[in-house]
């Protein structure tokens, strides 16, 4: 069993303790504007149905 020379243990240490941060990609427009729409569609899809099942219960 070979044990690492200490110039190669401490730069795997530093390698460990300073990992790259992912850089997240800026979101275009374009997708901010569709994530909106289909944020919005979903929340009125949700009411409707809840305004539906009220009206259901009450006939009843």
């Amino acid at each position: 069993m070979m044990k690492d020379p200490p110039a190669s243990r401490a730069l795997r240490d530093a390698n460990r303790a300073f990992k790259p941060v992912e850089i997240k990609k800026e979101i275009s427009d374009y997708a901010k504007t569709q994530q909106s729409l289909h944020e919005n569609r979903e929340r009125l899809k949700a009411e409707r149905l809840a305004r539906e099942a009220r009206e259901r219960t009450h006939r009843e």
